[in-house]
């Protein structure tokens, strides 16, 4: 069953952590514990690009394209200090937003644009008590900024047409916990993740001046992840996602909501690893998000999704492991608050490469 437990590490780790983390629009990567049971020490890259394809129409208006193309990269390292005990680190893009309005629209947020970034480090300890029994933890570093411009806030603002705004660069600190139970010889494990929030206290400045200083709550969550062997060279794999979104606010000055309306998300995975030959493996799997419904932000004017995703996994002689996958995703349809933007027929494509490698 080793075989199939590498299935399970490439696929599962590329599709949950690459190519379908779009909870709540913004989510970019989604923590898998999955690197921490590669046999040894171990190390793996991961580069992902999503290319959404977001409209909708307004006052008789269409807003055009307005979500752009976006990359990830993410990295993990495992170290097997001794049998019982080993060191993760793993650095990630949590969470992003990459919004540009195309001009001459006539759409009422036509040609304003939102950014966020961010860039998080985590180090992970792993221990045994059992072949069966295991828990990890450890401490997540989070940097993260943002700005918008050209932002139509008309009467929310009260005094300007549109809106710009530029937040400080602000690190701060959360957690992982989590426990594994294991049954090797039919490829089992389960894992519960709780990943803490992490409050940013940014300063800054914006239309009006200095001192437009908020707070914003990147949010908890728990992650449970399964696989099992259910024939020979077969895995069926899968994971329950829960983000607390509704905590999720962007408010310069306590007044101006840029970004807010977000509802809790759970976000579905099932799919189907097969290993074909010693060097070539595939999966298939299905993502699901439920709508939320009520109104959606007009800086993310998505609710739910649905996805596909396609993966391959060839491994070489020297036992590096190289996963590529493609995924398509069909986004729900959403109002977005104060014009009410009929936001319809939505999509995104998606496409990553992991690369494995055991030292």
């Amino acid at each position: 069953m080793a075989v199939i437990r590498t299935i399970f590490a490439a696929t599962t780790a590329l599709v949950v952590g690459t190519l379908s983390a779009q909870a709540g629009g913004i989510e970019r990567s989604a923590f898998n514990p999955g690197f921490l049971f590669e046999a040894g020490n171990y190390f793996e890259l991961s580069f992902g690009a999503v290319s959404p394809d977001v409209s909708g129409v307004a006052l008789a208006a269409n807003s055009g394209d307005m979500a752009s193309t976006y990359t990830t990269i993410s990295g993990s390292v495992k170290y097997q200090i001794t049998d019982q005990f080993a060191l993760g680190i793993v650095v990630d893009q949590p969470v992003g937003v990459d919004v540009a309005y195309p001009g001459g629209t006539g759409y009422f947020f036509s040609t304003s644009s939102a950014n966020v970034s961010a860039l998080q480090l985590s180090v992970i300890g792993h221990y045994r008590f059992s072949p069966n029994f295991s828990v990890y933890g450890g401490l997540r570093s989070q940097r993260v900024e943002g700005t918008v411009d050209n932002v139509n806030l008309g009467a929310a603002t009260g005094f300007l047409p549109t809106y710009d705004m530029t937040t400080s660069a602000e690190v701060d600190y959360g957690y992982v916990i989590g426990a594994a139970y294991e049954r090797p010889d039919i490829a089992l494990r389960v894992s519960l993740s709780y990943i803490s929030e992490i409050t940013h206290s940014f300063e800054a400045s914006d239309s009006f001046g200095a001192g437009a200083g908020f707070s914003s709550t990147v949010p908890q969550g728990l992650n449970l992840d399964f696989q099992t062997g259910i024939a020979a060279d077969t895995l069926l794999f899968g994971s329950i996602r829960w983000r607390d979104w509704s905590e999720f606010q962007i408010v310069p000055r306590g007044t101006i909501a840029l970004a807010g309306n977000y509802e809790d998300t759970i976000t579905y995975s099932l799919g189907v690893g097969r290993r074909f030959s010693d060097s070539f493996s595939a999966s298939a799997s299905v993502g699901y998000e439920p709508a939320a419904g009520g109104l959606s932000g007009n800086l993310g004017p998505t609710d739910g999704y649905t996805s596909l995703t396609l993966a391959a996994v060839y491994t070489m002689p020297t036992g590096m492991k190289m996963t590529v996958g493609a995924s398509h995703g069909w986004i729900g349809d959403a109002t977005t608050s104060g014009i009410g933007g009929q936001f319809t027929d939505n999509s995104y494509t998606a496409v990553g490469v992991r690369v494995g490698y055991s030292f």
